[in-house]
């Protein structure tokens, strides 16, 4: 198994890393393939630009998706780019990493979106959900909240967490094909003790290790 783990979070001693390290360390212990992208330790820019592209177009009016298009067709995409989509491609599991922040991804990770789910290569010429140019292949979001779980159930002050992830699971990842595993979800582990924060991320790494025996979940249309 092929694992492409993208992961942000500003501080290298964080829960989030722990997280991510326990991620690389169960599924290389399984014998998975792990490829992964530290988006803040690489300073990868999320703003989307000319940058993305080493061709041109239209040089008079910069519309991104018509780049996007031409760039697929010309190998055009920046080294950048083309490193992340050949792991988007070469997986058979990616999952994400982070906080949730403002009920989404951060901007980091948003910005990973935006550029690399580049339209021609990922997505396009009818190649959308279930005919998805990533169908077959599965993703997971593992995140963690500044709140606790009662916060996130469907009568709790936040609301459903599963209905803040929609927009995720169902407009990004399942948008390219993705099949859409159960999030792993860690509920304010700043409030948590030692040997909390330690039961989690046991649970997380013995999750990984039967990844493969799992099936999706369903996530539905809007």
């Amino acid at each position: 198994m092929k694992v492409f783990i993208v992961y942000w979070h500003p501080e290298p001693k964080s829960f989030n890393y722990s997280m991510f390290s326990m991620a690389c360390e169960s599924l290389t212990k399984v014998g998975a393939e792990v490829k992964t992208s530290d988006l803040h330790a690489m300073g990868f820019d999320p703003v989307s630009s000319r940058k993305n592209f080493n061709t041109v177009k239209d040089p008079d009016f910069l519309k991104l998706q018509l780049e996007e298009i031409h760039a697929t067709e010309a190998n055009g995409f920046s080294a950048v780019l083309e490193a992340e989509m050949q792991k988007l491609e070469a997986c058979d599991l990616m999952i994400w990493q982070f906080p949730l922040w403002w009920f989404g991804l951060p901007a980091s990770l948003k910005g990973w979106v935006d550029r690399v789910f580049a339209m021609g290569r990922t997505y396009g010429g009818g190649h959308i959900y279930e005919t998805g140019i990533f169908r077959g292949k599965r993703a997971l979001l593992s995140l963690t909240t500044g709140g606790p779980e009662d916060a996130y159930l469907k009568d709790g002050f936040n609301g459903d967490i599963h209905g803040i992830l929609k927009p995720i699971h169902r407009g990004m990842l399942q948008f390219l094909g993705f099949d859409v595993m159960a999030p792993q979800i860690v509920y304010g582990p700043a409030h948590m003790n030692d040997e909390q924060r330690r039961q989690e991320l046991d649970r997380f790494g013995k999750r990984l290790a039967r990844i493969s025996e799992e099936s999706p979940i369903e996530v539905g249309r809007y």
